[in-house]
């Protein structure tokens, strides 16, 4: 019925297949790590609002500067919010060259650690 060799076969396929296994086990592990020490700064073209995001996209750091005093409140938010998106523009696009960098963009899945990353990070306007 199994000859000697039918079982070395079967024996290389399965080393093979958790070789596989074993490789995006560690490069799942690999790109959690990295994802999750990203950060993103933008600054105001006017330079009185600076911020980072985070892995997640949450607002971790916000500066203003003095100059911000003389301006309106709504002027002051529209800043913050433009200098948010952009910092979430950069933090996708470090998501997209680590992804890439690691497991590929066009792996499986360096597209849906891509696309998840862009859908939640795109303003809500886009």
């Amino acid at each position: 019925m199994f000859d000697g060799r039918d079982l070395e076969d079967a024996a290389r396929m399965i080393e093979d297949w958790q070789a596989g296994v074993e490789a995006r086990a560690a490069q799942t592990r690999e790109l959690s790590g990295r994802l999750a020490a990203v950060t993103a700064t933008a600054r105001s073209d006017d330079g009185l609002v600076e911020l980072t995001v985070g892995a997640t996209g949450d607002l971790v750091r916000l500066e203003l500067g003095e100059g911000i005093r003389g301006r309106p409140a709504d002027e002051t938010a529209r800043a913050i919010l433009a200098t948010l998106h952009a910092a979430r523009q950069a933090l996708t696009a470090q998501v997209t060259a680590v992804t890439t960098e690691v497991v590929g963009a066009e792996s499986e899945t360096g597209r849906a650690v891509i696309e998840s990353y862009a859908r939640r990070l795109r303003a809500p306007d886009e």
